[in-house]
């Protein structure tokens, strides 16, 4: 069954008002993420990893899986593209928090478009579902950059720049080859297949009682 992104954000939040806080569905995503990710590629072990991650819940899935990758013994860098101040959520400064304290994982802030990185894998958490209008600066060099190299690409959630309830694209977007979306597929991302590559649906322990009045 495929939903909406509003139903999605409905069905958070009453998992949410259970006591299944958001931390937990982004810890559970980035998890997720990873174990997938490992599955395609192999040991992540002294892998250069470059993370991209945006002030929203989908950079947060991104930080999450930092932490992860630093565990599986990645060289992970993350790339928070605005200054840490203009984190928007509660999940995603809890998870940057703990990044902070971890000297194993490379963190990088600030409006900087001068990205010069070599990685052997790029992580899109960019932009997730909430995406409207067109994708300005710093997120545009970023969608520039990661389209510019070879390495292997995985999108959390969905490509920045596609739109998952239409399959419609912004001015610019993330060609990737791998793409893990969470809970249930969001309708539109699959009809762009040649941008998610690879996709996958992975449960991240809500309740489906948190499905009631919303599905």
């Amino acid at each position: 069954m495929e939903i909406s992104v509003d139903q999605m954000y409905k069905i958070e939040n009453n998992g949410h008002d259970m006591g299944f806080l958001k931390k937990f569905m982004m810890e559970n995503a980035g998890a997720a993420a990873v174990r997938r990710l490992v599955e395609k590629i192999g040991t992540p072990e002294n892998k250069k990893i470059l993370i991209f991650v945006g002030m929203g819940n989908n950079g947060g899935d991104g930080l999450v899986m930092g932490r992860h990758l630093a565990g599986y013994g990645s060289d992970v860098t993350i790339v928070l593209l605005g200054p840490e101040e203009r984190i928007k959520t509660e999940e995603s400064n809890w998870n940057w928090s703990i990044l902070k304290k971890m000297p194993s994982v490379k963190l990088i802030s600030g409006d900087n478009t001068n990205f010069d990185f070599s990685p052997d894998v790029i992580i899109d958490g960019i932009l997730g579902t909430g995406i409207t209008g067109e994708i300005k600066e710093p997120y545009a060099s970023a969608i520039h950059f990661i389209n510019g190299l070879t390495c292997f690409k995985f999108a959390v959630d969905v490509p920045s720049g596609l739109n998952p309830d239409t399959g419609e694209t912004a001015n610019i977007f993330v060609k990737a080859d791998l793409t893990v979306t969470f809970h249930k597929m969001k309708r539109g991302i699959p009809k762009r297949k040649d941008l998610t590559g690879e996709l996958f649906a992975e449960k991240i322990g809500i309740p489906p009682e948190a499905e009631e009045g919303v599905l």
